[in-house]
């Protein structure tokens, strides 16, 4: 089973979706509201969990500043709605969801580019 932390950044309603999916998640805004971007990820790496995010600082934590992470799932879409948001996580989880953990996967409407870590 996936496991994943949805950053409030991406909403409660993907939360829902994921869940439906069959996958284990925590809701950020449920837990732990205005946590920082460092403090979320060093929860997923202590739960073994993928972030899942619109907030390209995590990529800056994760590239720049070369922290540990159990995998980055991240949203760059130009369409920002909820229901775009819950078409590409439903083909992102169908299509590469037992790659996801590990790996830093940025999602957009074009492409899903997944780099093992």
């Amino acid at each position: 089973m996936l496991r994943l932390v949805v950053d409030e950044s991406t909403g409660r309603a993907v939360a829902e979706f994921l869940r439906g999916s069959g996958c284990d998640v925590v809701d950020v805004s449920e837990t732990m509201p205005e946590a920082d971007d460092a403090d979320i990820l060093s929860f997923a790496v202590q739960e073994e969990r993928v972030v899942v995010t619109n907030d390209k600082d995590f990529g800056e934590l994760v590239f720049r500043s070369g922290r540990i992470h159990a995998g980055v799932f991240l949203f760059r879409l130009e369409d920002e709605s909820a229901a775009n948001r819950l078409r590409m996580a439903a083909i992102t989880l169908n299509r590469y969801g037992r790659q996801l953990a590990g790996s830093f996967t940025v999602v957009t409407e074009k492409t899903i580019r997944i780099r093992p870590m």
